[in-house]
């Protein structure tokens, strides 16, 4: 599926192909929450990298996040968020990691995205008091990561586009 998305301003613009399109993942990190968070979390979908079309590159921003282990210890993300820096709109996610991936957030997309049947709510360990996690019947819940990729749960649901 072609996923068409956009920063506020206009400055920036993307295309990106994408075999996992429906937004399910409520993400409560305060890293996801504070950058792009609308109720107390973000959802950011999957999309193929070398499939990524950027117009408006000169406008584009990097955030890497310094993340704090349990134990205090702090280290910079490799996750690489980018965002439109005249507007502030937060665009996508890419790691080196993973370089076959990208991650739109669901919020920056313009194309009509598919409704989930159910929501997977994760790192609830973050999630501030004042946040109603807004659970439907079948929806999941985790204090950090779920085993199922992306994928794995586009896949199992068949909602994975070929």
């Amino acid at each position: 599926m072609k996923l068409e998305g956009s920063c506020r301003c206009g400055a920036v613009s993307f295309t990106v192909e994408s075999h996992a399109p429906v937004p399910y993942q409520c993400c409560y990190c305060s890293i996801c929450r504070k950058q792009q968070g609308g109720g107390g979390y973000a959802i950011n979908i999957s999309g193929i990298a070398r499939t990524l079309k950027i117009e408006g590159q000169e406008a584009l921003g990097v955030y890497r996040a310094e993340i704090e282990a349990d134990d205090g210890h702090c280290e910079t993300s490799t996750g690489e968020r980018n965002f439109c820096a005249r507007c502030g709109s937060g665009l996508w996610l890419f790691d080196p990691f993973w370089p076959e991936l990208v991650h739109p957030f669901a919020s920056a997309i313009d194309t009509d995205l598919p409704r989930p049947p159910e929501h997977v709510h994760l790192m609830l360990d973050f999630k501030p008091y004042w946040v109603e996690v807004q659970a439907g019947e079948n929806d999941q819940f985790f204090d950090r990561y779920p085993e199922e990729s992306l994928e794995d749960w586009h896949r199992a649901r068949g909602l994975w586009v070929e």
